[in-house]
C-alpha cells in the first residue's frame, strides 16, 4: 500500500515538473513572438520615416534647383527659405521639413587651408566672433590644433596629441577636417554650455566656402567687419530687413570697412550659396523620427545629399 502512495507521489510530482517545463517554454515562446513583432514594427517603422525623409530630401532638392534657375543669390526670402508642414502624408504619418543655409554660418574647416595649415584670417574673424559671443578665443587655437594637419600645438593656446592622451579614455586629435560640429564636444573642458551658445554660428563644410552675408546672423556679420556691432546689438531689425531680400549688400560690407580691410575678406564673402541642412521630422503615430541632411547644390545646379544623420546635427 505505502509502494502505491509513493509512486502515486512521484507521479504527481513528475507531472507538476512537466507542467512547469510546458508552462515556462511556452512563456518563453510567447516572450520571443512579441520581442520580435516589436523589433519587426520598429524595423518597419523606420524603413517607413527613412522613405518619407528621403521624399523630403526630393522636394528640397527640387526647390534648390528651381531657385537656382531663378536667382542668382540666395537669401532668407526665397522658396527653399520657407518651412514645409507639418503635413499629414497618410493616416499617423505627419512631415515636417525645413531648409537652412549652412554657409550662413562660419565653416570650422576654414580654419586651415588646402593644404592643412593654420589660417591667420579665419582665425581672426573667429576669434572676433568668441569675443562677441562672450566666450574664450583660447578656443580658436585648440579648434584649429584639432583640424590642422601638423601634430605641433599652436602657441599659446594649442592642443595636440599630449592633451586628449591624458584624458580618460586617452585618444588623439584627428588633425583633419571634421564633419560635424557636435565633435568639439571632445575638447577637454569646451562643455555642453560653450557649445550650445556657439553651435548657431558654427558649420563643418568643405574648406574654403565663403560665408553668404544675405543670410548669415549679425554676430557672424559683425566678426566679418572687425569685431564692430552693426548687426548683432538689434537681431530683430537684420529679421525685419531680410523680409526684402538680400540684406546687407555686399556694398554694405565694403562700404563699412576701409579699403585695405575690404581687400583681405572679399574673398570671404558671397551672397549665393552651395551647402544647405535639411531637417526632416517624420511622426508616425507617437513615435518621431529627426533626419539632418547636408545637401549639396554644385555650380551647375545638381543637387546630392552629402551626409545623412538621425537624431544629431
Amino acid at each position: 500500500m505505502n509502494r502505491r502512495r509513493q509512486q502515486r507521489g512521484v507521479a504527481l510530482i513528475m507531472a507538476i515538473i512537466v507542467v512547469a517545463l510546458a508552462t515556462i517554454a511556452a512563456t518563453a515562446i510567447a516572450y520571443t513572438s512579441a520581442l520580435n513583432a516589436r523589433r519587426a514594427a520598429g524595423i518597419y517603422t523606420l524603413e517607413q520615416a527613412t522613405r518619407v525623409a528621403e521624399g523630403a530630401e526630393a522636394m528640397a532638392g527640387y526647390a534648390l534647383r528651381e531657385d537656382g534657375k531663378a536667382n542668382h543669390f540666395d537669401s532668407l526670402t526665397d522658396g527653399w527659405a520657407q518651412p514645409y508642414g507639418p503635413v499629414e502624408i497618410e493616416s499617423g504619418v505627419t512631415l515636417e521639413a525645413s531648409l537652412e543655409d549652412l554657409q550662413g554660418r562660419f565653416n570650422l574647416n576654414n580654419l586651415v587651408d588646402a593644404n592643412g595649415v593654420a589660417d591667420p584670417l579665419s582665425r581672426e574673424i573667429f576669434d572676433r566672433l568668441l569675443t562677441l559671443l562672450g566666450m574664450e578665443t583660447r578656443w580658436s587655437g585648440v579648434i584649429t590644433d584639432w583640424i590642422d594637419a601638423d601634430s605641433q600645438p599652436s602657441f599659446p593656446d594649442g592642443a595636440e596629441d599630449a592633451e586628449y592622451a591624458s584624458q580618460s579614455p586617452p585618444y588623439r586629435a584627428p588633425n583633419m577636417p571634421i564633419t560635424s560640429v557636435a565633435e568639439l564636444l571632445a575638447l577637454p573642458g569646451f562643455g555642453r554650455q560653450n557649445y550650445e551658445k556657439l553651435r548657431p554660428y558654427i558649420a563643418a563644410l568643405p574648406p574654403g566656402q565663403a560665408i553668404n552675408h544675405c543670410t548669415a546672423p549679425g554676430a557672424v556679420l559683425d566678426a566679418l567687419l572687425g569685431g564692430k556691432q552693426e548687426y548683432s546689438q538689434n537681431e530683430a531689425l537684420l529679421v525685419e530687413k531680410r523680409k526684402a531680400g538680400c540684406f546687407p549688400l555686399r556694398a554694405d560690407l565694403q562700404s563699412a570697412m576701409t579699403p585695405q580691410q575690404w581687400t583681405r575678406v572679399e574673398r570671404r564673402v558671397a551672397d549665393r550659396s552651395e551647402f544647405f541642412r535639411l531637417r526632416t521630422v517624420v511622426s508616425i503615430g507617437t513615435t518621431q523620427f529627426t533626419l539632418y541632411s547636408l545637401m549639396n547644390r554644385d555650380q551647375g545646379g545638381q543637387i546630392r545629399t552629402v551626409l545623412r544623420t538621425f537624431g544629431t546635427e
